[in-house]
C-alpha cells in the first residue's frame, strides 16, 4: 500500500465514523422530538362501556391500556372504561350515545335491534361460544336428555328455554323442563335450588374448580345450538358515521392488545391484575388459569383475532328468533330482522 493511499485511509476512515455517528445521533433526535411531539398531542377521550366486572374477555383491553404499551395514546385515544352497572346496559349506554364503545352479546344485540335501539358489534373478542350447561357431578346427570323434568336456574332472557330445550331434544329428551329465574344461577345450583345452569367454561366452569365443585358440562355448541359470538365489542350507526377514523383508531390498539393477549398469557393475565382496583380479584390463579383457557380462544389458529362470519349472525340469531326468544318493545314475537346490518369487519386492521 502506497503512501498516499495510507494518507487517505488515515483520513477518511475517522472521517466517515464521524459521519455515521452524527447521522444516528440526529436521525434518533428527529425520532425523539417526533415522540415528544406524539405525547404533547391532545388525546381524544373516548368512552367503553364494560359488560360486567373486569375478566378475561377484556384482557386484550387492558394489556393496550397498560402503562408499559399505551397502544391507545399511541393512536391518540385516551380511552376511560365505565365500570358495569346493573341499572343500565352498555348497550344502552352505546345506543344513546353515552359510550362510543361497549361490550355485549349476539342475544343482546338481536334483542336491541327488535326494540329498535339498534347498536352494531365490530369485533368478536372470542372466535367460538364458550358457554355451557352444567349439573353437579353429584346429582348423576351425565345426559342432557336427563334433564327433562328437571329444574333450569334461568337469568330470566326469552330465548333460554329455546336454547335449552333444543339441546335437550338433541340428546333424545322431550325438551320439557322447569325454569325459575334467580340471581346467581351457579350459587342456585350450588345450593341445589336448581338442577342445571347456562355458564361460561372460563369464568365460572374455573371458579367452580378452584372452588373444588365438580361439575358435568355440556357445551353448547357441541349439543344441536349453532355457533355465535359472546362477547363482541359494539358502537352505534351515528359514532360509523360520525367517528369512523376514531373508531379505526380504537381498533387497531385493540386487536393488538388482544393479538398479545394470545401469544403471552402470563404477561396479559398480569396487565389484567395490575390494571384493576386492588381486590377485583381475589383469587390470582384463577385470573391465570381462565387467561390460559381464553388466550388460545380469541381467535383460531393462523387467523386474526376479531373477524366476524356471517353464518354466526345469521344461523343463531335466526334460530332464536324462529323459536320466539326476541321480542319488540310491546313485548310482541319478533320473527325477522335484517341480519347484516348487526356487524362489521370494516374497522379491524
Amino acid at each position: 500500500m502506497n503512501s498516499r493511499i495510507r494518507l487517505l485511509l488515515s483520513i477518511g476512515l475517522p472521517l466517515l465514523v464521524v459521519l455515521v455517528v452524527v447521522t444516528a445521533f440526529l436521525l434518533q433526535q428527529q425520532k425523539n422530538s417526533g415522540a415528544s411531539e406524539n405525547s404533547h398531542k391532545p388525546l381524544t377521550k373516548m368512552t367503553l362501556a364494560l359488560d360486567w366486572t373486569p375478566n378475561t374477555n377484556h384482557t386484550g383491553i387492558y394489556v393496550a391500556l397498560a402503562k408499559q404499551n399505551h397502544w391507545y395514546a399511541d393512536e391518540g385515544i385516551d380511552l376511560q372504561l365505565l365500570p358495569y352497572s346493573q341499572s343500565i346496559l352498555p348497550d344502552t349506554l352505546v345506543s344513546t350515545g353515552k359510550a362510543d364503545v361497549g361490550i355485549s352479546s349476539t342475544e343482546a344485540i338481536v334483542a336491541d335491534a327488535a326494540q329498535k335501539q339498534p347498536v352494531v358489534s365490530i369485533a368478536a373478542i372470542v372466535q367460538h361460544n364458550t358457554s355451557a350447561l352444567v349439573t353437579l357431578a353429584s346429582s348423576g346427570i351425565t345426559n342432557l336428555k336427563e334433564l327433562d323434568g328437571k329444574t333450569y336456574g334461568a337469568f330470566g332472557y326469552p330465548y333460554e328455554s329455546a336454547v335449552v330445550s333444543q339441546m335437550i331434544k338433541h340428546s333424545g329428551g322431550k325438551g320439557d323442563f322447569k325454569s325459575v329465574t334467580v340471581d346467581d344461577p351457579m350459587q342456585a345450583l350450588e345450593n341445589h335450588q336448581v338442577d342445571f345452569a347456562w355458564v361460561f367454561e372460563g369464568a365460572e366452569g374455573i371458579q367452580a374448580k378452584h372452588q373444588g365443585i365438580q361439575l358435568n358440562t355440556f357445551p353448547i355448541i357441541e349439543n344441536g345450538i349453532a355457533d355465535y359470538y359472546t362477547p363482541t365489542i359494539i358502537t352505534s350507526s351515528q359514532e360509523i358515521q360520525q367517528k369512523s377514523d376514531l373508531l379505526k383508531r380504537f381498533m387497531r390498539a385493540t386487536a393488538r392488545g388482544y393479538e398479545y393477549a394470545r401469544t403471552h398469557v402470563t404477561e396479559a393475565a398480569q396487565d389484567l391484575l395490575q390494571g384493576t382496583p386492588k381486590g377485583t380479584f381475589p383469587d390470582e390463579a384463577y385470573v391465570k388459569e381462565s387467561q390460559q383457557f381464553l388466550s388460545s380462544r380469541y381467535a383460531d389458529s393462523g387467523h386474526k383475532w376479531g373477524v366476524q362470519e356471517a353464518a354466526a349472525w345469521h344461523n343463531y340469531p335466526q334460530f332464536i328468533l324462529d323459536a320466539g326468544g326476541v321480542t319488540d318493545a310491546s313485548n310482541q314475537p319478533v320473527k325477522g330482522l335484517e341480519l347484516d346490518a348487526l356487524y362489521t369487519n370494516q374497522f379491524l386492521p
